[in-house]
């Protein structure tokens, strides 16, 4: 099994990223001395990120306020405070580095920002990009179908939670774990952990039974609100919470008869995750 995975790590020649995982967040946490030192010719890239740093912050660039020390093994074994910034905000960093290294990533970061571009004037450039990536991962065409189709299906949910009253992401977030809760006894969170993922995509990871006991409580929950327009988050949370609750009557049914457990452990990935969930440690 391949057990590297894509991220900025990969992307620096074999040079050492140190990066640290924040399950709560679900974000990378990358040591922006180790990136300086891969994208410099600096001697000491501790001065030179100091420096930047005090430049970043003369000029007022928002990316200073970004920077969040955490606890890092350092070379003598040690765990000690480290600037870091999560994958949005190194990218950005990056962007700001005047380093012939760095030229790459900027025209990596430029031609990511050409293909957006060209999606607003022609969507099916989008929806194209999805299917060729799913079955360069191996989706059958079907999959793929059903995969979209789920995808449309949520946006419907979505429409009547904010004919509810509902808008902020958090409060989608709450509606979405009240459903997964009511099925499966667990938050997205948590199911994504007994799978391995932390990034990854939980419906993509899914059996089909379980994608299908999730659409039966979304599409459940939809049709309970277009009955009764239940309105702000408290009412909404009861409707979700029945929503999921019709899915776990399918859920008992379903194991009941075939005599297995409807909620896989496994997952799609090629890879896995061999260091252990490390807990986030901010600066006192």
């Amino acid at each position: 099994m391949n057990n590297k995975l894509e991220t900025i790590s990969n992307l620096f020649e074999g040079k050492e990223i140190r990066s640290i995982w924040d399950s709560e967040k679900e974000d990378y946490y990358f040591s922006v001395v180790d990136v300086v030192g891969a994208l410099t010719n600096a001697n000491i890239p501790r001065n030179y990120w100091s420096d930047l740093k005090r430049k970043l912050k003369e000029e007022g660039s928002q990316l200073h306020e970004k920077i969040v020390q955490l606890k890092l093994v350092a070379n003598d074994g040690k765990l000690r405070l480290t600037d870091t910034l999560n994958t949005k905000d190194m990218l950005r960093l990056i962007e700001s580095i005047p380093s012939p290294k760095a030229e790459p990533f900027k025209l990596w970061l430029a031609n990511l920002g050409s293909e957006r571009i060209d999606e607003v004037f022609d969507p099916e450039i989008a929806v194209n990009r999805a299917v060729e990536y799913y079955r360069k991962k191996g989706y059958s065409d079907d999959w793929i179908k059903a995969r979209l189709n789920g995808i449309v299906d949520r946006f419907k949910l979505t429409d009547v939670w904010k004919e509810g009253g509902i808008s902020k992401p958090l409060e989608y977030a709450l509606l979405t774990n009240e459903i997964y809760k009511g099925w499966s006894d667990m938050t997205a969170s948590e199911y994504k952990r007994i799978k391995g993922l932390r990034k990854e995509s939980l419906r993509d990871n899914m059996t089909d039974i379980e994608v299908a006991l999730t659409n039966i409580g979304e599409i459940a929950t939809r049709d309970i609100a277009r009955e009764e327009h239940p309105k702000g988050l408290k009412e909404n949370l009861n409707v979700a919470k029945r929503g999921g609750g019709v899915a776990k009557g399918a859920k008992d049914l379903y194991e009941k008869e075939t005599k297995k457990s409807a909620i896989s452990k496994n997952n799609n990935l090629n890879y896995e995750y061999i260091d252990e969930i490390k807990k986030i440690e901010p600066k006192k």
